[in-house]
């Protein structure tokens, strides 16, 4: 009879690992910094251009607009799947790897102050005109707090993401632990800084009514910035450190695989380094 077993690092040692990784982002040259930032902002305007392509899809905005937001957070994850895949560093992400890490003491609180405004550079797509009016009841009509919390919420979600995907050894693994949150902030309704800056400039650019550039700043940047420094920064980065890197009490992965929760593969080099270390 065949057996299920999970094969992933146990949430006490995804937390050092994400100490780890914030201290080596908290140390990158500004010119690596900038072309990871810039590979990541690309990656995710193509799950903008997906999304928007779904979402505005005229009789569901019309009929239906819960099912279609429904429908289109489904394809969305893929870019911060790519994101996360290929090494590329998103500013969101790094508000909990370098609050950890700073925590930690691994990294100068300057550094990682310094490393929180990212070079992110979004590519332009084609947009139907239906998505205006989007951008315009969702730039225009929120108030300054609302977008705060929805940032807040996004950005929860989203390290959740980066945290389960840390978690997974195989890459089926991460994907599915990236994926679900990512769906659940998009349809929720959450606000992204990033993907803001591929939204609400093409509203802009394609003449969507009562958007300008200070509008942009005072609602699609600031606030959502704010919001996900904290809901990265403080829900995820400081709660995880919290309840299992201040104590220094940390629960190996090699000790829950002889447990029986967790069973290695052969191949699994991160394994055998662990078990090597013990």
């Amino acid at each position: 009879m065949s057996t299920v077993s999970i094969d992933a690092h146990s949430p006490a040692h995804v937390a050092q690992l994400v100490a780890r990784a914030g201290v080596g982002k908290g140390n990158m040259r500004l010119d690596k910094v900038f072309f990871s930032s810039f590979s990541a902002g690309c990656l995710l305007a193509f799950a903008c251009g997906t999304l928007l392509s779904t979402n505005t899809t005229v009789w569901f905005q019309e009929n239906a607009p819960g099912l279609i937001r429904t429908i289109s957070a489904l394809v969305f994850p893929y870019g911060l799947c790519m994101i996360i895949l290929t090494g590329a560093d998103l500013c969101t992400g790094s508000f909990m790897y370098t609050t950890v890490a700073a925590l930690q003491r691994q990294l100068p609180w300057y550094k990682m102050l310094l490393h929180c405004p990212r070079w992110q550079r979004l590519r332009r797509r084609p947009l139907q005109i239906r998505s205006h009016r989007l951008r315009h009841q969702e730039t225009t009509h929120p108030d300054f707090h609302h977008i705060f919390l929805r940032g807040i919420g996004c950005n929860w979600l989203v390290c959740v993401a980066v945290f389960l995907g840390t978690q997974g050894r195989d890459l089926a693994s991460k994907l599915v632990g990236i994926w679900f949150p990512i769906f659940a902030f998009v349809s929720l309704g959450f606000d992204h800084v990033v993907a803001n800056m591929t939204f609400i400039p093409m509203g802009i650019w394609l003449g969507a009514p009562n958007i300008t550039v200070g509008l942009y700043i005072w609602k699609g940047i600031i606030p959502t910035l704010l919001g996900n420094i904290i809901g990265g920064g403080l829900f995820v980065g400081t709660y995880y450190w919290y309840m299992y890197l201040l104590s220094g009490e940390v629960v190996s992965v090699t000790s829950l695989r002889e447990s029986g929760m967790t069973t290695p593969r052969s191949g699994d080099v991160e394994a055998v380094a662990a078990d090597k270390r013990n």
